[in-house]
């Protein structure tokens, strides 16, 4: 199952025609897509405007492939589930967003390895045919907690004992 997630502030309908259009063309691959404020009617997938936490997190375990916007919440998801996502940013200079942050997460989170990414619609075909021959697989995953050398680097720069059980600062900081 392919879930399409356009986040929850603004609609995204390059992107929810975009897939609807490649639908017909995956042989019967189940399509959900949750496209909040959505303008574009859909005719080739199954589409609502929300998904409540449940059924959202539900379609999400059940989904072999997350296609969505460059929403942090999403590719978290994507990344502690190890699941595949492919990212097309929004575009403030086509009326998307308010700026290009998306963009900039993008090209970061891809130049780091850690997500598909394509900037244009006509990409995005080749990239789910790439995932169906599996070709296209999670590139990164991360822990739902901070690793333990997180953990110590923060306590060893707070100057934080990590004898005691009360993990109050050896020295508080004086206040001017």
């Amino acid at each position: 199952m392919i879930f399409l997630i356009t986040g929850t502030q603004a609609p995204f309908d390059r992107l929810v025609k975009c897939m609807d259009e490649i639908a017909p063309s995956l042989n019967g691959v189940e399509i959900i897509a949750q496209i909040n404020q959505s303008k574009y009617k859909v005719k080739n997938m199954k589409s609502v405007a929300m998904l409540n936490p449940i059924d959202f997190n539900e379609n999400f375990s059940r989904a072999d492939l997350i296609v969505s916007h460059a929403g942090m919440g999403t590719i978290i998801s994507a990344l502690q589930n190890n699941k595949p996502v492919i990212i097309l940013p929004r575009s403030a200079a086509l009326g998307e967003h308010r700026n290009e942050h998306q963009l900039a997460t993008a090209k970061i989170l891809e130049k780091l390895k850690y997500i598909h990414v394509i900037y244009e619609e006509k990409e995005l075909e080749a990239k789910i045919f790439s995932f169906l021959k599996g070709e296209l697989i999670p590139l990164h995953a991360i822990e739902n907690s901070a690793s333990s050398s997180l953990i110590g680097s923060i306590q060893e720069y707070l100057n934080i004992s990590t004898t005691n059980d009360t993990h109050k600062p050896q020295s508080a900081p004086e206040m001017n």
